[in-house]
């Protein structure tokens, strides 16, 4: 393929009114989320699109005063003049033109990691194949794909417990095999939680995404966060995710002696990263994303890392339609990998059960695609169309302008 137009959007969905959450120590206002959508087009008229930019958990775009908009002018610029006009045979072939464009390091990761996603997208379409087809070619001894994946829900943000509990109620009834919650309102609070979710759930696995702990302007001692992480194993959780900073590697060996699974690897900014992390012997499940982790080909790198060992590797997904039915491709395709993360928004169309989700509004995330992913009681069956599946809907550049600005900000208690 000949790539021929290389393009970001920055894009913002508001949060209007604002959200003000409430977790230990302070409040969080939630003003809007951004997305930037690349997409690449070739010499045969065929299209390909990823979605790109931070991570939500390590929100580099507000600690280190990046923008989104920032991100999509650097695809505009030295991305497109590095990429445009070449030939590639193979996604992994876009990765040496973007180093060539000799970007600071986090930029090229995310670079990468957006045009090896959309890249891979055209080249599904040039083959009429889907992208999790030629996927599964490159694993050595893989079994056959499996489309028919279970769902897990990442929901809750900064609740009361009860409030808590009634979502888990709500994630159950949807048909989800799991609730994954934000906690980080005290600690009393978080373990009244943890025992009344776990109340709540039947059938569906609690999961705690805990990385609020660690960014508080006075984060939870480490005590703490070990009795915490204790009773929660003890009640029956199915992980305990980013418990420390994503560097403290010695924090997460000490909270695994507890003998609870943890989970992270979202906030890694390399694919040597995730393994790494794997390498310390401290987590059960490693979180690494296309979005973020240089696309399809690096993430590869870490599952082949975790085949055959007790880590199970089980994508980090917090976004959009687009980023689901990518990181969903890669679940069909890999050998040992078998869950996907939904995120549930507010208003979620896809989510058939009635109540209050826990989150706030992102409209952007069910918009920015044409039509519906296959989404149906907690599942996701991925079609055979070519590529990815599913396309994006262009008229989102105009219905979602970017707004400049922090997407979330953080006020402490005096």
């Amino acid at each position: 393929m000949r790539l021929t137009d290389v393009t970001g959007y920055a894009l913002s969905s508001p949060i209007d009114p604002p959200q003000e959450r409430a977790f230990h120590g302070g409040t969080r206002t939630l003003h809007k989320r951004d997305v930037v959508l690349v997409v690449v087009e070739t010499a045969d008229g065929l299209r390909g699109a990823a979605t790109a930019g931070a991570t939500s958990s390590s929100m580099r775009e507000y600690f280190e005063g990046d923008s989104q908009g920032t991100f999509a002018d650097v695809i505009d610029g030295d991305v497109a003049d590095a990429v445009e006009g070449k030939r590639i045979e193979e996604p992994a072939e876009v990765h040496d033109l973007v180093a060539a464009a000799d970007l600071p390091d986090r930029l090229e990761t995310q670079a990468i990691s957006a045009l090896d996603v959309a890249c891979y997208d055209v080249l599904g379409k040039e083959l009429g194949a889907p992208v999790y087809e030629l996927l599964a070619e490159e694993y050595d001894d893989a079994p056959e794909p499996t489309t028919d994946l279970p769902l897990y829900a990442s929901a809750g943000m900064y609740m009361e417990p009860e409030a808590f509990a009634d979502q888990a109620a709500l994630i159950e009834e949807a048909g989800f095999m799991g609730y994954k919650y934000r906690p980080g309102i005290g600690p009393e609070g978080d373990r009244r939680t943890i025992e009344l979710v776990s109340d709540a759930l039947d059938e569906p696995e609690m999961m705690l995404d805990s990385h609020t702990w660690w960014k508080l302007e006075e984060p939870y001692g480490e005590e703490t966060v070990r009795e915490i992480v204790s009773y929660a194993d003890e009640m029956g959780a199915y992980w305990v995710e980013e418990p420390v900073a994503p560097d403290d590697r010695e924090g997460y060996q000490r909270l695994a002696e507890t003998g609870a699974d943890l989970a992270g690897g979202e906030s890694e900014e390399s694919p040597e990263g995730l393994i790494e992390l794997a390498e310390t012997g401290a987590i059960a499940y490693l979180q690494g994303d296309v979005r973020h982790h240089r696309g399809f080909t690096g993430c590869r790198r870490a599952i082949e890392h975790c085949r055959g060992t007790d880590i199970e590797f089980v994508p980090h997904n917090f976004g959009t339609w687009l980023g689901l039915m990518a990181n969903a491709h890669l679940v069909a395709a890999a050998p040992e990998v078998g869950l996907v993360e939904y995120p549930v928004f507010e208003d979620d169309p896809l989510v058939e059960a009635s109540g209050d989700s826990g989150m706030y509004p992102f409209d952007l995330a069910f918009d920015l695609v044409e039509g519906e992913p296959p989404v149906a009681n907690g599942r996701l069956e991925l079609p055979d169309d070519p590529g990815l599946g599913i396309e994006v809907d262009l008229d989102v550049v105009e219905e979602y302008p970017f707004r400049e600005g922090a997407w979330t900000e953080f006020e402490y208690d005096e």
